[in-house]
């Protein structure tokens, strides 16, 4: 299981963000769906890497959310309230989270699992995906957010929409390393999924 943490950075400075993020994330498949737990921290729990990965680069497109990701298993019966989940898993999320704050000057999201060597490559992947989603500039995003991964010919379509020329959007695509991202997107989740085979290996 990946247990998603996410916790507010600047609240102090913008308010409480976490009903916007948990609106955000709703339509991500989990099996104890993205819920406030405790203050400004808001936690899910996905059965696919996929979901995990898709959940933390949404939290990281506004700067406003430091990630940690823990793998691994929890305690039945699932819980339909977070803050009641325990098990390995849970405590694997608790020490990405808490690394994940510390992180100022690089993207702010860890991973924490059973084996520290594939937790760092899967963290490294990901912290390059967030540089990606991090730095993407607003326009970019009006061209992106209405692209879909593995759809061609839908640059005409998008640059009708925004009232653009398809010349404008292929920059904007090129520029945003749209493609890129979704390219190395399952070079994550195989990470994850990786991690996550662990502790079935060494049960």
């Amino acid at each position: 299981m990946y247990i998603v943490t996410m916790d507010q950075r600047n609240s102090r400075d913008v308010g409480d963000m976490v009903p916007q993020l948990v609106r955000e994330l709703r339509d991500i498949p989990t099996i104890i769906e993205f819920q406030r737990s405790v203050a400004d921290e808001v936690q899910g729990v996905t059965m696919d890497a996929r979901d995990a990965v898709a959940a933390a680069l949404s939290a990281l497109r506004g700067g406003s959310w430091s990630i940690g990701i823990g793998v691994g298993p929890i305690d039945d019966p699932l819980p339909e309230k977070i803050v009641e989940a325990s098990g390995y898993g849970m405590v694997y999320t608790r020490q990405a989270a808490e690394r994940a704050l510390k992180i100022h000057d690089q993207v702010p999201l860890a991973v924490a699992g059973l084996e520290r060597d594939l937790a760092a490559e899967a963290e490294a992947v990901l912290r390059l995906l967030g540089r990606i989603v991090a730095v993407r500039s607003q326009p970019e995003w009006n061209v992106v957010d209405l692209m879909i991964p593995g759809v061609r010919g839908q640059q005409k379509a998008v640059a009708a929409e925004l009232g653009i020329t398809p010349q404008a959007v292929s920059k904007a695509v090129v520029r945003s390393l749209w493609q890129e991202e979704w390219a190395a997107r399952p070079a994550a989740s195989r990470l994850l999924d990786l991690l996550n085979s662990q502790r079935e290996i060494l049960s």
